[in-house]
C-alpha cells in the first residue's frame, strides 16, 4: 500500500471514531433541547470551520479528541450590568435580535442606551434609559451578544445543560462511548465478512503471510494459495508435515504445487537457513481456512470479538496498575505508528484495528477519570442519590484538574514516543 495512501488511511480512521463518539454526545443532546455551542474535532488553533443553525462546526490543529461544548457547561456570556451603555436591534417581531456591547456609534439600524435590567436566561427582557425614555423589550430566545467581531448566541435556562433531567444529561453524556461500541461491533462484522469464518475440519493448508526477501516470496507464493503437494507429497491438512519436508531440504531445490483461484501451480525453491532456528525456512505461515460468513454468524462473531476485545482491554488496564512502565502507554504518535504498520498489510487488518480502538476508546471514556465521561455520570449518580446537584464550581474544578492531568500525561507519553522513534 502506498504511504500517502497509508496516511491518509489512518487520518481518517482517527477522524472517524471522533466525529462518532462526539456525535453521540451532539445527537442526544440536541434531542433534549439542549444548545450545542461547537462541535469540534481536535483541540487548540482552528483549521476550519463553519456554521450550521446554532452549532459551529470546527476542525482543529491537535488530533488528541474533539468536544461538543453545550450551553450551561462553561460560563461564555459577557454580563450586561446596569448602567451599561448598549445597543439592540430588533427583528420583525419586534424582539432584540442582536445585542453590541461595544462600538455603538458604528452600529446601524440600533436602539443604543444605558442598561437598567437584563435577564437572558429566564424572562429574556431589557429595559433600555435612552434619553430618560426607558422600555422593556423582550429578547428573541435565538438572539445574539457581539462584541467585537465574536458573536455568541444567547442561551435561556430551558436551553442548558444543567436545566435538563439526570436522564436527559446521562443520555447525552453515555451517547458517545455507545456510539463507539456500536461503531466498534460494525467494523468488526466489516471485518469478518472481508476475511469470512474458519472452516471447520479443514482439509487443506492455506498460505497466510509471506515474508519479503524468503523464497517463498521469490518463488511467487501468495497469501490465499492453497498447498496441494511437496516434493509430490500431498500435505492435506498437516501444517506440520509440510514444516518436516522444509525443514529436511535446507539449500535443496523442492517441488510445490499450489492452488491459485482452482487451477494448479507449480513452483520450485530452496529453503534456505535462519539464525538460531533448525533446518530450512521458506517464510510462510499458515492461515485457517475460511469460508463467507452468513448474516447470523456474522452477527455471532462479531459479538465473540466485541467480547474477546473487551477482556483483553480490561487485562490490559489491569497489568499497567499492578505495574506501572512508561513504555507501556503510548500516545498519539506510537498510535498513529502502529496503525500504519497494520494499514500497510491490508484493508482487512486496518478496518479490525480501528474496531479494536473504538472499543477502546467507548471504555476508556466511560472510566470514572476526572475530565472524562465516566466521571460526568458519576456526578450525575451522585445527584441522582442526593436529590440535588454537585455544587458546579466543585464539579468544575474537579474536571479541570483532571483534564490538566491528562494533558499533561499525553505530552510526556507523546515525548517518550517521539525519543523512542528517534533512538530506534
Amino acid at each position: 500500500m502506498e504511504m500517502v495512501q497509508v496516511v491518509f488511511l489512518t487520518v481518517l480512521m482517527f477522524f472517524v471514531l471522533v466525529t462518532v463518539h462526539e456525535w453521540g454526545h451532539y445527537y442526544f443532546a440536541k434531542r433534549a433541547g439542549i444548545l450545542v455551542r461547537e462541535f469540534a474535532i481536535g483541540f487548540g488553533p482552528k483549521l476550519f470551520s463553519y456554521k450550521r443553525n446554532e452549532t459551529q462546526f470546527t476542525l482543529r490543529l491537535l488530533p488528541f479528541g474533539g468536544y461538543a461544548r453545550m450551553a450551561g457547561e462553561d460560563p461564555e456570556i459577557v454580563e450586561i450590568g446596569a448602567g451599561q451603555m448598549i445597543a439592540v436591534r430588533l427583528g420583525q417581531d419586534n424582539k432584540v435580535k442582536n445585542i453590541y456591547l461595544d462600538a455603538l456609534d458604528t452600529r446601524k439600524n440600533v436602539i443604543r442606551g444605558e442598561a437598567e435590567y437584563t435577564d437572558l436566561e429566564n424572562e429574556l427582557k431589557i429595559r433600555l434609559d435612552v434619553d430618560g425614555d426607558v422600555t422593556t423589550y423582550d429578547v428573541h430566545p435565538q438572539a445574539m451578544m457581539i462584541k467585537g467581531t465574536q458573536q455568541t448566541q444567547i442561551a435561556p435556562k430551558d436551553r442548558q445543560f444543567g436545566s435538563k433531567t439526570v436522564g436527559q444529561r446521562a443520555l447525552a453524556i453515555v451517547a458517545g462511548p455507545v456510539m463507539n461500541f456500536l461503531l466498534a461491533f460494525i467494523l468488526f462484522a466489516v471485518y469478518i465478512q472481508m476475511v469470512g469464518v474458519p472452516v471447520e475440519n479443514p482439509t487443506y493448508v492455506q498460505i497466510g503471510e509471506v515474508s519479503k526477501g524468503m523464497p517463498a516470496e521469490e518463488a511467487g507464493l501468495k497469501e490465499g494459495d492453497i498447498i496441494d503437494t511437496v516434493n509430490g507429497v500431498k500435505i492435506g491438512a498437516d501444517y506440520q508435515k509440510m514444516i518436516d519436508l522444509t525443514a529436511a531440504s535446507e539449500g535443496k531445490e523442492m517441488k510445490w504445487t499450489l492452488i491459485r483461484e482452482d487451477q494448479p501451480i507449480n513452483v520450485t525453491l530452496v529453503p534456505r537457513s535462519m539464525p538460531d532456528q533448525e533446518g530450512g525456512k521458506i517464510g510462510i505461515s499458515p492461515q485457517l481456512p475460511s469460508r463467507n460468513a452468513g448474516f447470523g454468524e456474522t452477527i455471532k462473531f462479531s459479538g465473540v470479538e466485541m467480547v474477546n476485545t473487551t477482556e483483553a482491554i480490561f487485562l490490559g488496564f489491569k497489568q499497567l496498575i499492578n505495574k506501572f512502565n512508561m513504555n507501556d502507554i503510548g500516545g498519539p504518535v506510537r498510535t498513529f505508528e502502529i496503525t500504519g504498520k497494520i494499514a500497510q498489510q491490508g484493508i482487512e487488518y486496518l478496518t479490525r484495528w480501528a474496531a479494536i480502538l473504538s472499543l477502546y476508546l467507548g471504555i476508556f471514556n466511560l472510566l470514572p477519570i476526572p475530565a472524562l465521561d465516566g466521571s460526568r455520570l458519576a456526578f450525575l449518580g451522585v445527584e441522582a442519590l442526593r436529590g440535588k446537584p454537585v455544587d458546579p464550581g466543585h464539579e468544575g474544578m474537579v474536571h479541570f484538574v483532571g483534564f490538566a492531568m491528562l494533558f499533561l500525561l499525553m505530552i510526556a507519553v507523546t515525548y517518550n514516543d517521539i525519543l523512542r522513534l528517534i533512538s530506534g
